[in-house]
């Protein structure tokens, strides 16, 4: 089955959770909600553009983004640091944690393909040229 397409609606879908979930970080204001707002909207900015162009340093510095299993821990960590009181980024972070489970989970199908954009351009774990 080729489900490429709905791959990368889901991948955009929570790029775009990311950085509403990072907007609303940054109230009530202070020292730790703007850091952590600052870095999940650069985590959903990465992940939305990983949809359509993979520089070499991504592929290099974080593999993790080329599995389902490691997208999925990924997924889960951002859906923990999101929710911070108000039921909108209870909701924002929920779906972004299920969608991380659900990935997790298609690491164990061997009959469905990680799609294009979640697929690496090198041969893998040892494939370095020193």
């Amino acid at each position: 089955m080729d489900l490429s397409d709905s791959f990368r609606i889901v991948n955009l879908a929570v790029a775009v959770l990311m950085i509403l979930g990072g907007i609303s970080q940054f109230f009530p204001l202070g020292i730790q909600p703007i850091i952590l707002g600052c870095y999940t909207i650069l985590f959903g900015v990465s992940t939305g553009l990983l949809e359509f162009q993979t520089p070499h340093q991504v592929q290099r510095y974080a593999s993790f983004m080329f599995s389902f299993l490691g997208r999925g821990a990924f997924y889960i960590f951002v859906g923990c640091i999101i929710p911070h009181g108000h039921w909108a980024t209870i909701i924002i972070g929920s779906i972004i944690f299920l969608v991380g489970v659900a990935y997790v989970a298609l690491e164990f199908v061997p009959s469905i393909e990680p799609p294009s954009s979640m697929r690496e351009a090198d041969a893998g774990w040892g494939a370095e040229q020193v």
